[in-house]
């Protein structure tokens, strides 16, 4: 992804991988900037992947629109440590005439177990 200031600065180290209509995936190298206090993936930082990953493919689609945020769910089962690399692979599910919804899997890319498994929910505006 582009180097960018701001917050979105933690996605500087984002790599796309693919893009299809509807899906893409990109990877991750977890790095000092990523983690929390225990050394792991934030929270946080796995909630913003989940968000602008699903962007991107929701945009990556017929309608080509960003959409505003309606809801979003992020379940968290695994721990990714510092130096590990993280697969974040965004699919849409579903597009209608004014909502848009994606799931994203986050996961690691040497052992291939789910580290998180969020949905996303967006407003389109009206067709």
């Amino acid at each position: 992804m582009a180097n960018t200031s701001g917050f979105d600065r933690v996605l500087n180290k984002v790599e796309v991988l693919s893009a299809s209509p509807g899906k893409v995936v990109c990877e991750m190298q977890v790095a000092d900037e990523h983690i929390n206090r225990g050394g792991t993936l934030h929270g946080g930082m796995t909630a913003t992947l989940v968000d602008v990953i699903s962007t991107l493919a929701i945009m990556h689609s017929e309608r080509n629109l960003p959409g505003v945020s309606v809801d979003m769910n992020i379940t968290y089962m695994n721990a990714a440590k510092i130096g590990e690399d993280v697969l974040i692979t965004a699919q849409v599910l579903k597009q209608g005439r004014t909502l848009a919804f994606a799931t994203v899997d986050l996961t690691n890319k040497a052992t291939g177990k789910l580290i998180a498994q969020g949905r996303h929910t967006k407003h389109l505006g009206s067709s």
